[in-house]
């Protein structure tokens, strides 16, 4: 049986854990790695199985048995690098943030439906069962009616250059975040009336925390913290008026807890076993 065949543009960290998640996987390979030094595409294709390593994005992209490619490199090249895959007619997993600004991500948008070409940000969480299991619980109504979240998220990262470097699109919320932003979409929608937003910033100008609240055209309320600092205990908590869901991790969501309006809890639901998540 023919395998679905995935190229990765960059060889960083998070390369290398899609890598590992493919080589788990049935059905699937990875067939080809692209990085501007052609040595370290062939040291990341050594490791990891990986049947073609390029020295050159470009060269990779004219490779005719190429299915799907993952975007790895930093957020400021994300835009470049997604619309020279869309170009050559390639489908794009791109890493989240899935570009530096809204209009960037607007332009890859309406250039793949252009094209008709697939293209859709990595963001693992929405992927993942528990998520589905968290608007589940929420629509069986044992927390009666939502009304408002919190998530937080923070690593102290602060210290890498992806983080504090303007030209790489640094900043905890690009990279942090976007996480918990995606879970109040993912809970409440995108129907937003109102954003407040505080954040401190890096001697590079880079945002270092931020506190953001989103009030949503219904009335329901988000409250959301990212740090590159702080490490959080990565929480996420949906309160109705019978109850409330707690989340741990919320980017790679481990466990549920319900818990009623007298604070006992009534059910939990455990992650999966995971290759790595992604």
């Amino acid at each position: 049986m023919d395998t679905f065949k995935i190229a990765i543009i960059g060889t960083g960290w998070i390369a290398e854990k899609m890598a590992i998640t493919i080589r788990g996987m049935q059905g699937v390979e990875g067939y080809a790695i692209a990085s501007r030094d052609l040595s370290k595409a062939q040291v990341f294709a050594d490791k990891y199985g990986f049947i073609r390593a390029y020295g050159s994005y470009e060269e990779m992209l004219d490779d005719e048995q190429i299915q799907l490619v993952y975007i790895a490199t930093p957020h400021s090249f994300h835009y470049e690098h997604a619309r020279m895959c869309i170009m050559k007619g390639k489908p794009v997993l791109c890493e989240k943030a899935f570009t530096a600004t809204a209009p960037q991500a607007e332009k890859l948008l309406n250039l793949a439906k252009e094209k008709k070409v697939f293209i859709t940000e990595a963001i693992w969480t929405r992927y993942m069962p528990l998520s589905k299991t968290i608007n589940e619980v929420i629509a069986s109504g044992i927390i009666g009616i939502p009304s408002i979240l919190s998530a937080n998220l923070g690593y102290p990262v602060g210290w890498k250059e992806r983080m504090i470097k303007p030209e790489l699109a640094g900043g905890a919320l690009l990279d942090l975040g976007v996480y918990v932003i995606n879970f109040a979409s993912m809970v409440f929608g995108t129907d937003i009336k109102k954003i407040l937003s505080l954040c401190t910033k890096t001697d590079t100008g880079m945002d270092a925390e931020e506190s953001i609240t989103l009030l949503f055209n219904d009335g329901k309320i988000a409250v959301l913290h990212s740090s590159m600092y702080a490490k959080t205990d990565r929480q996420g908590i949906v309160s109705g008026d019978q109850g409330h869901l707690i989340v741990e991790n919320i980017n790679n969501p481990q466990r549920i807890t319900v818990v009623t309006g007298d604070y006992e809890v009534v059910a939990k639901y455990d992650c999966l076993p995971q290759i790595t998540g992604y």
